[in-house]
């Protein structure tokens, strides 16, 4: 494990590598992140013994971690990385820095920025004192301007100095905040040519203010500003009149400012509200929170370029929060009217033409300095641009190119460069793959008679799918290098018979496995499981747990080192430095997104390159398997075991919970048992939340006569073990729990699944949460109980397919779709380039044949020594620098 790593044991560590990825690059990604409250409930809800001023920086936090307003968004995420530092959590450099720019002291936030005194103003994202973050993939060294091919972000001014009070910033209109948001910068910095000539060196042509706002920005040469691509477009080809601007759609006009002032609304508040008027008729520009400053932007008589939605109201159009620019060149300019125009991430209007002058002249006279990395062979075959001629159009694209494909990021150009990244992404995987393949590894005995005496430790018979997965992993374990596999399957498809009858053929052949589970529970389950089907047959299993006594502990951890224990289970406690193996021959790593790449790396060097299979029970969706295991072989279990009946999933609102309540005693009462599911341990009074704890009070009183238990992530081990193993023996009927169960806890006679505020919950989450029921041959329920003021659209869809669906690969997709990839990449520690311009929610069909071309070039030139791949190989090194020597990691 890396020195910054967090301790594994700590109860708020699982929030770093999220928080890692949401404020990475000055919080580039910050967009495609959600649902980070639920995500610091859950953290909260087990944060026992945590210091009482750092659980008052997260909590006045909490409220507004998803607010809508980016810039109190990033105040809030400062505030939780001040709170994680001040609990003890040892956070990467990066966020440290981050933590450092956090508002101090905390001060009562109220929910929605209501009562209590305000927190100061953030610091816009381009003012941030946010420290200059190394290029992805680079050492910690001093900070460099990122400029190049590759994917990173932009980069920000150093901090300032301890003891000078931050400025307070400026009230920024929606709109304007957009436009500072999300810089993405392609960034290999060129080290040599024109590309690394110092900006400053045109500072007569740029101006001072302009050479200010870039290197506030990093954007310090030449290079930086041509992968600097637009965030949007807007087609002035044509510029329309104010009355053929329709409600409903976005539209870019130009007219004279009549009059701008603040004005009361219908609640009393003012807002500012400016008239702009041509020819044909008038438009209102209307701006709510906005500072005095903005009326300077409005001076009566002066011709404004307005681009914004319209709306209909009762005084006739309007645009809320429009961009705008000055309209002093319309009839003469190429460069900011009669074509298309690139509109820059992080730059506000005022300063969005003098970037668009310069972008123009350095995509024109040094976009033709850039390498073009991919082989001619491969641009003709797939019919792809050059780097240059993309670059080119992406910030001038060309007359007749659609404006639509332009601002979905789907024009040739952002093709070529989403191929790109997706390209050198899997030429790297197809190197870590090919690397792992040449190590000297184990052969195991995987012959007919070992096989089956494997299989016949199992008292059921195997499905089919179970059958094929293993005859895959066996094929493997015979071959001389070593394994890694990855077996994806289902809720309850039967993973863990594939880990036994591959742990039997390692342990026949005289050699240790080790299991990797992510929770206690689940490590206490698999460390039964395998006992009752091992020990019979002669094998010793023990429990490495990080809980309990040390002189069990230590016990557990001399005889795993002896090799009396021969097959070990786990938690992280796995790879701490003082377990040792005597011959470990074969790992196991269930739940594989929960660990990070270097823990797994550690674990694997505890023995002579042991064989891996990795197991998840939460279906990825095909593009995310491509890119986060591209360097795995995959196994699929696409079969459930006979006797599983699907479970039937209803939603309900919170004013139908009696309906619920219902349900449950009718199950109860046929001798069947429920699990309810809370979403935080106790009361919280920022929240207005069902909490498990009051929960189970409550329960106790509607339901006379059955015994309700108590489960959750802040108990003892011991005391979590005892109510577990009532549950199982059937002495508690009704388990009220958080999200603790929500992997691997198996007993086949509960029958019903009830989750309150089941909008806080992800798709993903539901769908293992309602795969703890439907374990046995009864009938089982999934009972969703929504809040009804909490709900929104997206959480409604969310609900509706877990209602309508139980297929886990379904839900994955669509849980894809609806979130976007920022949270299945952002917590696991990667160590993968950054897409700033690829999506792996849309662009499937490039990732397949990125994948292709790079394996097919891997299979002609395994070490790409040809000279057409010389291009490959510099590329490769700029990307992923210093990271495929982790080349046997998963």
């Amino acid at each position: 494990m890396k020195r910054s790593d967090p301790p594994v044991n700590h109860p708020l560590a699982s929030l770093v590598g999220p928080l890692k990825y949401a404020c990475r690059s000055d919080f580039a990604q910050l967009s495609t992140v959600k649902d980070l409250r639920s995500l610091l409930e859950r953290a909260l809800a087990g944060a026992t013994g945590v210091d009482a001023e750092a659980l008052n920086h997260l909590r006045a936090a909490l409220p507004h971690v998803d607010d809508p307003t980016v810039d109190r968004r990033k105040a809030a995420l400062r505030r939780v990385l001040a709170g994680l530092k001040l609990s003890g959590v040892p956070l990467p450099e990066e966020l440290a820095q981050v933590a450092s720019t956090a508002p101090a002291p905390p001060l009562p936030l109220g929910v929605g920025g209501g009562e209590g005194r305000r927190a100061p103003d953030p610091v816009p994202a381009w003012k941030s004192a946010a420290p200059v973050p190394p290029p992805p993939g680079t050492k910690s060294a001093p900070p460099k301007p990122a400029v190049g091919r590759g994917p990173s972000a932009p980069m920000v001014t150093k901090p300032a100095p301890e003891g000078k009070p931050e400025k307070r910033k400026k009230r920024v209109a929606k709109g304007q905040e957009e436009s500072r948001a999300e810089a993405k910068l392609l960034s290999i910095a060129p080290r040599s040519g024109p590309l690394a000539i110092p900006l400053k060196t045109m500072g007569k042509k740029l101006g001072p203010r302009l050479l200010a706002a870039l290197n506030k920005k990093g954007l310090r040469r030449v290079g930086d500003i041509l992968f600097l691509l637009p965030r949007c477009y807007e087609d002035r080809r044509k510029l329309q009149t104010i009355a053929e601007l329709m409600p409903g759609e976005r539209g870019v006009t130009v007219g004279e400012v009549k009059m701008a002032d603040f004005v009361p609304g219908r609640t009393g508040k003012r807002y500012f509200r400016a008239v702009v008027a041509d020819r044909s008729g008038s438009i209102a520009a209307t701006y709510f929170n906005a500072g005095p400053w903005l009326k300077a932007r409005f001076p009566v008589g002066k011709r404004l370029v307005l681009s914004g939605e319209v709306r209909a109201s009762l005084s006739g159009r309007e645009m809320a929060h429009p961009e705008i620019e000055p309209a002093e060149d319309l009839e003469g300019s190429s460069v900011h009217f009669n074509r298309i125009v690139p509109v820059y991430p992080g730059f506000e209007r005022g300063d969005q033409r003098m970037f668009r002058e310069l972008a123009s002249v350095v995509s024109e006279s040094y976009a033709q300095h850039v390498e073009e990395p991919l082989p001619e062979s491969l641009r003709g075959k797939l019919g792809l641009m050059t780097l240059p001629e993309a670059l080119r159009a992406l910030h001038f694209p060309a007359g007749d190119s659609d404006p639509e494909m332009l601002d979905k990021h789907l024009s040739p150009a952002h093709r070529r460069l989403a191929f790109d990244e997706l390209f050198f992404l899997q030429l790297g995987m197809g190197l870590k793959r090919q690397g792992v393949k040449t190590e000297p590894g184990i052969t195991f005995d995987v012959s007919a008679p070992r096989l089956d005496k494997a299989r016949g430790a199992l008292p059921f018979e195997l499905t089919g799918a179970q059958k094929k997965v293993i005859a895959e992993v066996a094929e493997d374990m015979g071959h001389p290098e070593p394994m890694n596999r990855l077996v994806q399957g289902d809720v309850g498809s039967g993973k863990t018979a594939v880990a036994v009858v591959a742990s039997l053929l390692a342990l026949q052949d005289g050699y240790q496995v080790a299991v990797m589970a992510p929770t206690e529970i689940l490590a206490e389950q698999h460390e039964r499981t395998f006992r009752k089907l091992l020990e019979p047959l002669g094998y010793k299993v023990g429990l490495v747990s990080a809980a309990g006594p040390a002189k069990r502990k230590r016990e557990s951890r001399e005889a795993v080192a002896r090799g009396d224990i021969h097959l070990a289970v786990g938690t992280h406690a796995l790879i701490q430095e003082e377990v040792g193996f005597q011959k470990l021959g074969f790992v196991v790593i269930d739940e594989q997104h929960r660990f990070g790449v270097l823990q797994r790396h550690t674990l694997m060097s505890k023995g002579v390159f042991p064989d891996v299979l990795v197991m998840t029970a939460t279906p990825i969706p095909r593009t995310l398997a491509m890119t986060l295991y591209g360097d795995l072989d995959v196994s699929v279990i696409d079969e459930l075991p006979p006797g599983r009946t699907p479970v039937k999933t209803r939603v309900f609102n919170d004013k139908q919970r009696a309906r619920v309540y219902e349900a449950v005693a009718s199950e109860v009462q046929k001798g069947h048992q429920a699990y309810v599911v809370y979403p935080l341990v106790e009361e919280s009074e920022k929240l207005d939340l069902e909490d498990a704890t009051r929960g189970a009070d409550k329960l106790s009183q509607v339901f006379p006569g059955v015994t309700v238990g108590l489960l959750h992530g802040r108990m003892k081990p011991e005391e979590k073990d005892l109510v577990m193993e009532a549950f199982r023996a059937g002495t508690i009927q009704i388990l009220v729990c958080t999200t603790v169960v929500e992997v691997g806890v198996d007993v086949p006679n509960a029958s019903v699944m009830v989750i309150e505020s089941a909008e806080r919950f992800g798709l993903s989450q539901l769908h293992q949460l309602r795969g703890r029921v439907g374990r046995g041959a009864a009938v089982s329920y999934c009972y969703l109980v929504a809040n009804l003021a909490r709900s929104s659209m997206e959480s409604s869809e969310r609900l509706g397919v877990m209602e309508h669906s139980s297929d886990g690969f379904v839900i994955a997709e669509k849980d894809l779709e609806i979130r976007g990839p920022g949270e299945f990449l952002g917590t696991r520690q990667s160590g993968l380039p950054e897409l700033a311009v690829a999506n792996l929610a849309r662009d499937g069909d490039l990732l397949s044949l990125a994948q292709q071309e790079a394996r097919r070039i891997l299979a002609k030139d395994p070490r790409l020594a040809a000279s057409e791949h010389q291009g490959l190989v510099k590329a490769l090194e700029e990307r992923w620098e210093g990271r495929l020597a982790l080349a046997r990691v998963g």
